[in-house]
């Protein structure tokens, strides 16, 4: 098995790969994914977490009248589920889509949350860095919240770009979004947000190609935050 993608997540990093391969792969399970499944529902219950080896996951919230919104977009070494296995009840509240044919290692929670297994410097070190990913987690949040309570789709996409320069420390990024999926972060109109990009590039405030974005002098608007990883 390639362990890339175990070693660039952020859980793992840095951890020599003897390690990974006696201490974790044979206590995780391989799942694979054709495109749209369901990987979790509403009510699902979840004693594990998953590292993202191939493919693309979307976390998404739909509601009753048959609208969704797109919370989180995932990439190969992403986690998925930590979030819900640290807590009480350990069920999901939305859906994990696979926007393409995905790959997982799928990991019970125990091996880091509870001493007996794996040994302790280690697990007490995977605690920590889950902890942060949890923390990280909740501050992404806590920004789009910050994003959402914008009125306009041009006052969204300014601060969200913001957030993205501001991250990278680079006025030239790329979003981890398609457009339909940029539209959907946003909770705005597809077709309005291209109209509205297009505006905005017209009138010298970003430049764009797909996903990679210029934030231009006269559309960056400062903020004092920077968005976790």
């Amino acid at each position: 098995m390639d362990l890339t993608p175990l070693c660039a997540c952020r859980l793992f990093q840095d951890l020599p790969e003897e390690f990974l391969r006696q201490e974790i792969l044979p206590r995780g399970t391989l799942r694979a994914f054709e495109k749209q499944a369901v990987l979790l529902s509403p009510g699902d219950q979840v004693d594990w977490f998953a590292v993202l080896l191939r493919g693309r996951v979307q976390i998404t919230q739909l509601f009753s009248d048959g609208t969704s919104s797109l919370m989180d977009a995932l990439g190969p070494a992403y986690v998925l589920g930590a979030d819900l296995a640290c807590t009480r009840s350990r069920r999901a509240p939305y859906f994990a889509i696979a926007v393409t044919a995905a790959q997982l290692l799928q990991i019970p929670a125990a091996l880091v949350l509870e001493p007996g297994v794996l040994p302790e410097p280690e697990r007490q070190l995977l605690s920590r860095r889950l902890l942060t990913l949890l923390a990280d987690g909740n501050l992404r949040k806590h920004y789009r919240l910050a994003i959402l309570s914008q009125r306009g789709i041009r006052d969204r996409v300014l601060v969200y770009l913001t957030m993205q320069a501001e991250r990278r420390g680079t006025s030239r990024f790329q979003v981890p979004f398609s457009r339909e999926e940029m539209a959907a972060f946003l909770c705005v109109n597809r077709s309005a947000l291209s109209h509205e990009l297009s505006r905005m590039e017209a009138e010298g405030l970003i430049a764009f190609r797909k996903q990679e974005f210029i934030l231009l002098p006269a559309g960056a608007r400062r903020s004092t935050w920077s968005l976790p990883e």
